[in-house]
């Protein structure tokens, strides 16, 4: 089983989102399952433009890093996104990732079933976290993966505060979501 960790942070070097995923692929890694870590800002993603070339193609027109993502989704089992928020949303790199994996919906569903689990870092509490993470999770439900959250911390996934790089490690409530949210990903891959 494995589980790819995206960090859609637009930012280079290590940030707060950076940690996050990483900390939530560290709980699926020690309980046996194999991981995978992409951040987006060490790559070339271009947005949708609409053009439709999908519609008859299985593989977007653009030529930039976002096939290599598209088939580490297809291949892994489980999909860990974590986004920064920026206004209330995700950034618009990410977002443009998510609009460029309509090609996977459209020629087969080939995220159906796959869990998704997502993870956000705001720079204040109640700084737009729960509507960032629903960007992520809606994105999830449209492809029709089965979304996880955390019963005991955080019903929507890992959510997290930090402003300055590596901040959101002193937010040990929002660092318990993550950690919980990773055990959830375990326990249902693991299931019989």
């Amino acid at each position: 089983m494995k589980v790819l960790g995206i960090d859609g942070s637009p930012r280079e070097g290590k940030g707060n989102t950076e940690i996050v995923v990483r900390k939530a692929l560290d709980v699926c890694k020690g309980n046996g399952l194999e991981t995978e870590f992409v951040a987006i800002s060490d790559l070339k993603v271009e947005y949708c433009d609409h053009c439709n070339d999908c519609l008859t193609e299985p593989k977007c027109s653009k030529d930039d890093d976002v096939e290599s993502i598209l088939e580490r989704m297809e291949e892994a089992d489980a999909i860990i996104i974590g986004s920064p928020t920026y206004f209330g949303s995700v950034p618009g790199k990410l977002k443009s990732l998510l609009d460029r994996t309509v090609v996977l919906r459209r020629h087969g569903l080939k995220l159906s079933g796959k869990i998704g689990g997502a993870i956000v870092v705001g720079g204040s509490r109640n700084g737009g976290q729960e509507f960032t993470i629903m960007t992520i999770r809606n994105w999830m439900l449209m492809q029709e993966m089965l979304v996880v959250g955390d019963k005991e911390t955080a019903h929507f996934g890992g959510i997290c505060v930090g402003r300055k790089r590596g901040e959101v490690l002193g937010d040990k409530e929002g660092i318990k979501t993550v950690e919980n949210l990773g055990k959830k990903m375990v326990e249902v891959l693991k299931r019989d």
